[in-house]
């Protein structure tokens, strides 16, 4: 079930790539989620007292990159509002030049500390880079606009959080009939087996999107458990078509700010091309410099769909073999590094671009 992931050799000679970089990075992350249960006295897997000492160790910036979510940000914002987090955290959304009202609605919510509007749209890679250079917590809890988080989540991912670790949060899709713009739904419990990290039923004879591998027979797929919490996914193995930067999904995952401005950032070509892998590739480059990617059991929040979510994800799937040939390639080169001035540079001049509607 567990292979490898194999790419055609790379052009150039004594050129160490991301992709071998990979290889040699393993995913054994169970001591630290044992040495931090002893420390905390509560499961790694378990919801957080707002009270425990750890959640205050570390601060802790929510970047949210949004375009036209109006049907739902108010509930995502009051999601936020409503974490039962003790200590203070910044919201920071970075509109991507959204025809509807989402920059206002951002703008007047008491939640959000920092709101952005590029001057025309650019894609969620540089929404976040954005956010991210403006951000002055040591983790970055990235977070789509369209996820609603319960309570506890802020404390779980505060209490876990080091400089080291990547640490993955789930998604219960909700169809737009069922949630109407989401509020209330925080009165039912979102549920880990809705993600497809965790329950995967993948199609039957037909190439899958990430390595093209087909299957024959049915999978009653479980790459959560399958992989032990991802530990199995090092040194560049896969789950079928799962491997470990894939799990790094950005609607809902928490990252050290440094190891991010440290790679470069993502990066912004893949919001050019179209959807997807932007993600994917960030988490490729944190695990090359060294982080482990952890998973959160106990950190889901519902997904909320637009109302059109079918053309949505069509209009989507329609981009998907640019961004992934842009992933591939990307693959095929160094390892990114050192990247932290320029970064900060290039962001900062897209920033003398954008409105402010709330300073920082």
């Amino acid at each position: 079930m567990v292979g490898r992931v194999d790419l055609p050799p790379p052009v150039g000679v004594g050129v160490t790539t991301l992709h071998e970089e990979l290889l040699r990075r393993n995913n054994f992350h169970t001591s630290s989620t044992r040495s931090r249960e002893a420390i905390s006295g509560i499961g790694w897997h378990e919801p957080t007292p707002s009270e425990l000492s750890l959640a205050a160790v570390r601060t802790l910036s929510v970047v949210v990159p949004a375009y036209n979510v109006s049907y739902c940000l108010p509930a995502v914002l009051d999601a936020l509002e409503g974490q039962h987090h003790r200590l203070g955290f910044e919201v920071i959304v970075v509109d991507d030049a959204s025809t509807d009202t989402t920059a206002a609605i951002a703008a007047r919510h008491p939640v959000v500390t920092t709101v952005l509007r590029l001057p025309e749209r650019a894609g969620g890679a540089t929404a976040r880079n954005l956010g991210t250079a403006l951000a002055r917590g040591q983790t970055v809890l990235y977070l789509d606009a369209d996820m609603v988080l319960p309570p506890h989540v802020i404390t779980d991912i505060t209490a876990r959080a080091t400089d080291t670790t990547v640490l993955v949060g789930f998604r219960h899709n909700l169809p737009y009939d069922l949630h109407q713009g989401g509020r209330g739904v925080l009165a039912e419990h979102p549920q880990l087996g809705a993600d497809h990290r965790v329950v995967w039923r993948p199609p039957v004879g037909r190439p899958l999107l990430y390595t093209g591998v087909t299957l024959t027979e049915r999978l009653d797929g479980r790459p959560l458990d399958h992989t032990h919490d991802f530990v199995d996914l090092g040194y560049g193995q896969r789950y079928v078509d799962w491997d470990l930067p894939r799990m790094v999904v950005t609607c809902l995952v928490a990252v050290p700010r440094a190891a991010v401005l440290n790679v470069g950032g993502f990066d912004p070509e893949f919001g050019r091309i179209g959807w997807g892998m932007e993600d994917t590739y960030l988490g490729a480059c944190l695990i090359a410099s060294g982080l482990l990617v952890i998973p959160l059991r106990q950190v889901v929040g519902f997904h909320l769909d637009p109302p059109d979510a079918e053309q949505q994800w069509q209009r989507k799937l329609a981009t998907w073999p640019g961004t992934l040939a842009r992933y591939w390639d990307l693959m095929r080169r160094p390892a990114p590094t050192g990247r932290t001035y320029s970064f900060i540079a290039e962001v900062s001049e897209l920033l003398r671009t954008c409105e402010v509607l709330r300073p920082h």
